[in-house]
């Protein structure tokens, strides 16, 4: 049986425009997805729990690619006042054999396998971008570019949404205010002490998050998924 933990906490900015979704098949394959909307507004909280849930249930179905382009087609179009919601976000199908992810955007996947945390997604930002283009700069001046998405669910494609298997026993799916708010090390402490119970790894890393030198907090949200090969280990 695969475990299940999710939770989400509220940021400093308005509403929640994060959400979360796990669905069960009959057979054990779970579905996950994590949604974190861009901006905040009526539009983007009342959208991002419908997003995850679409995207949730056909990924336990189909995978996580058609779980996200089912999502995606619900904000497509920029609606009658030309102010519907856009997301960026990461979904999962997991079954006994292994994890299957895919994202768009900058919420992330790692997998932890009782020794090392892995991140196995690679953020769809212009930071990351600058990163990898320009063979390293220093850090200081890719930063500030990463807060600037390049790709979301409204535009995602086939060829836009990347996909990877994730061997790992625990599955963590997290919006970027958890791993931009959270120090690595912590990250991987926690995963550390909580991997066995992943309802109470979930909550510890949305609890992590701190604000930043202006006050700001971004809204937290993460998914743990426990396989059957940690449970035994465990």
């Amino acid at each position: 049986m695969i475990r299940t933990g999710y939770a989400t906490r509220e940021g400093t900015a308005l509403d929640n425009a994060d959400s979360a979704s796990v669905y069960v098949l009959s057979d054990g394959t779970v579905g996950a997805a994590v949604i974190d909307g861009i901006g905040h507004g009526p539009h983007t909280s009342r959208t991002a729990p419908l997003l995850a849930e679409t995207a949730a249930r056909y990924s336990a179905h189909r995978g996580p690619l058609p779980g996200l382009l089912a999502a995606a087609l619900l904000v497509a179009d920029e609606g009658p006042d030309g102010e519907e919601a856009d997301a960026v976000a990461v979904a999962a199908r997991v079954d006994a054999t292994g994890s299957h992810v895919a994202w768009v955007g900058d919420c992330r996947a790692y997998g932890w396998n009782g020794q090392t945390l892995t991140l196995h997604t690679t953020d769809h930002t212009m930071g990351e971008w600058v990163r990898t283009r320009l063979d390293g700069p220093p850090i200081e001046i890719s930063r500030p570019y990463d807060s600037w998405v390049r790709l979301s669910l409204s535009t995602a494609t086939v060829a836009t949404t990347h996909e990877t298997d994730i061997p790992d026993p625990v599955l963590i799916l997290v919006s970027d205010g958890v791993h931009d708010q959270v120090p690595a090390d912590t990250l991987t402490a926690l995963a550390r002490a909580h991997a066995d119970d992943p309802q109470t790894l979930a909550t510890a890393l949305v609890t992590a998050a701190t604000t930043d030198h202006t006050g700001y907090r971004d809204d937290a949200t993460a998914i743990v998924l426990t396989l059957p090969a940690h449970q035994h280990h465990a």
